[in-house]
């Protein structure tokens, strides 16, 4: 794709976005909806798009495949909850994450290709993509080059997602924004269409490594792409929260901007993740009515 397609793309979009209004529409969309989704149901939801996540720099493979099997004793000990929809690792614990899943419904996620911050060579980041898939990963995460985007190299940024979206194969392909290092709504709105012209499965937010994560000011102008993207393709493209989703009250928020932009359709775990590793708890928590630890 040469470098004017990137542009004519991108011209099909309301790209001109001024930040006050979009912060003035969570708002509105937080005040008209969040005390009507603020309910045990929209929480048990929540609970079941969850990409349960650890990406410490002390995980090691007994914590891994203890942080794994409290997924797997979750479904005995809740049975009438919904399990964890993956276990996002770094990808050299896809197979201990692999070896040490029971339950059938919940993914093995890796966050990948340079992550967190993308600066490496496109080839280790193929590489490391085609190793964890090799390694039984159901899903990848990866993060655009944002120095690319925001330099406006849109070709050499969608270049390696494309290759990265190759490597990944058949598997759920995400493309992580960092929202908080874009800033503006215009960048956002601009990188979330050509993370989806690139093959981008989900858009996900943040990586959660920088000072400013997930934002709903950020989550608003992402599904607002994903919206415009569906009704000038027919393509669904699912959206991913991550990077200080902590509270039930944040899962309430994100919920109600999901809900009011992109609507009931997208309220389902294939179409929509949270990236969390407290929240599990805390929502849980909240369905309980009492403070539960269950996962680590």
């Amino acid at each position: 794709m040469e470098q004017d397609k990137y542009s004519q793309a991108l011209s099909k979009y309301d790209i001109a976005l001024d930040d006050q209004q979009i912060a003035a529409e969570v708002k509105e969309i937080v005040a008209a909806h969040y005390d009507e989704n603020n309910t045990p149901e929209v929480l048990k939801f929540s609970l079941g798009c969850i990409d349960l996540t650890t990406l410490n720099p002390t995980d090691g493979e007994r914590r891994i495949a203890e942080f794994t099997k409290r997924v797997n004793q979750f479904e005995e000990k809740y049975p009438n909850l919904p399990n964890v929809a993956s276990i996002c690792v770094y990808p050299n614990f896809a197979e201990v994450v692999k070896m040490n899943l029971d339950v059938s419904e919940v993914d093995v996620t890796v966050v990948a290709g340079g992550f967190p911050s993308s600066q490496t060579f496109p080839e280790i980041k193929v590489a490391e993509i085609g190793l964890a898939v090799a390694a039984g990963a159901d899903e990848v995460d990866i993060v655009i080059h944002c120095g690319q985007m925001l330099e406006g190299d849109y070709e050499g940024m969608c270049d390696v997602i494309e290759e990265c979206k190759a490597a990944a194969k058949d598997k759920i392909f995400k493309v992580i924004l960092e929202t908080g290092a874009l800033k503006s709504a215009s960048l956002i709105m601009k990188a979330s269409v050509l993370a989806m012209y690139s093959g981008a499965d989900f858009i996900k937010t943040s990586t959660g490594k920088i000072s400013v994560a997930a934002t709903p000011e950020a989550s608003l102008v992402m599904c607002k792409a994903i919206k415009a993207y569906y009704e000038e393709t027919g393509r669904k493209v699912g959206f991913k929260v991550a990077g200080g989703v902590r509270t039930p009250e944040d899962a309430v928020i994100y919920y109600s901007i999901v809900k009011t932009v992109l609507g009931d359709e997208w309220l389902t775990k294939d179409l929509y993740r949270i990236g969390a590793s407290s929240a599990a708890n805390n929502l849980l928590s909240a369905i309980e009515g009492k403070e539960i630890k269950h996962f680590l």
